[in-house]
């Protein structure tokens, strides 16, 4: 019994390792086709990966369905952290529209207590910018409406959102319009909430400086500056925009106005206050003519 035992370890060893040489030499062979650069062994290697790869199907379906449950699994995980963001934006927006509907019944209130009319007179005509001045030292645009479409010098010119300016010019069919960055450009303006009155300067910058505001103090970044009306050349309650402060602490206006993009304007029609041309009589608690009234108080 031990004989054979030897006998069989004497013949183990051996096979092992003709086997061991056989696999090296089919791997070598195989590494040899695959890197052979030949149009038949190109065609072998394509017949033998059409034979065997459709084979391994069966052992390919568990990696397969293991990728697919991840990717599912990080799918469900995408659609739960939406879902969260979602949640989040739309309670976010609950209370915006809770701020919303107070506002718009606190101005109610307001409008009926200050008994508000909107001019219905303010209309405008809109015009397609031409051309720009094209010159550093002039801030303006040519516009396609004129005096034939009833222009007139000092209406105010908006692009739907914030003041760009005012009809500086008239032609027949055509208009200038000064924008609110010129150097020559003054604007009366109102700050709010403070309620301070300033005067909006051009200087030829994208962000005019706001000059002569009483009390400076009162004045906070991102206030809203809108027309005063003064002078009555400008309605007043014009957006400009909100107040900004240049690096040297100098009070400016950002304008609301897009000056990247001015390809419409829209001038609107306003003919001003209504001139007093006659001097009012004086009132008294005893009517126009208080003379006979303080005599006869005399007498008495």
């Amino acid at each position: 019994m031990a004989k054979d035992r030897n006998q069989g370890d004497d013949y183990s060893g051996p096979l092992k390792r003709l086997l061991l040489g056989v696999v090296l030499l089919i791997l070598i062979g195989i590494f040899l086709v695959w890197r052979i650069d030949s149009p038949r062994v190109e065609r072998f290697r394509a017949q033998i990966t059409d034979v065997m790869v459709p084979n391994f199907d069966w052992a390919m379906a568990p990696v397969t369905g293991a990728v697919h449950l991840i990717r599912d699994f990080q799918s469900y995980q995408r659609i739960v952290d939406q879902n969260r963001e979602l949640r989040r934006e739309l309670q976010q927006m609950k209370a915006w529209k809770e701020a919303a509907l107070q506002l718009e019944q606190e101005n109610a209130r307001l409008l009926d207590l200050n008994n508000v009319r909107l001019d219905p007179r303010l209309t405008y005509v809109t015009g397609v910018v031409l051309a720009d001045s094209g010159s550093p030292f002039r801030q303006s645009v040519l516009l396609n409406v004129g005096a034939r479409d009833g222009i007139l010098d000092g209406w105010a010119a908006m692009d739907g959102i914030g003041l760009v300016g005012r009809i500086s010019g008239v032609g027949e069919t055509s208009s200038r319009t000064m924008l609110l960055t010129d150097n020559s450009s003054r604007v009366p303006a109102l700050i709010q909430p403070s309620g301070q009155t300033a005067l909006i300067v051009g200087d030829n910058t994208i962000a005019p400086l706001i000059d002569f505001v009483e009390t400076p103090d009162l004045v906070r970044p991102g206030d809203r500056v809108v027309t005063s009306g003064d002078g009555g050349v400008l309605p007043g309650g014009l957006l400009i925009g909100q107040v900004t402060s240049d690096p040297s602490g100098r009070l400016r206006v950002r304008l609301s106005a897009d000056y990247e993009r001015l390809e419409f304007l829209r001038v609107l029609r306003h003919h001003g206050r209504e001139n007093i041309n006659t001097h009012g009589e004086l009132v008294t608690p005893y009517g126009p003519n208080p003379t006979p009234r303080l005599r006869d108080l005399g007498d008495g």
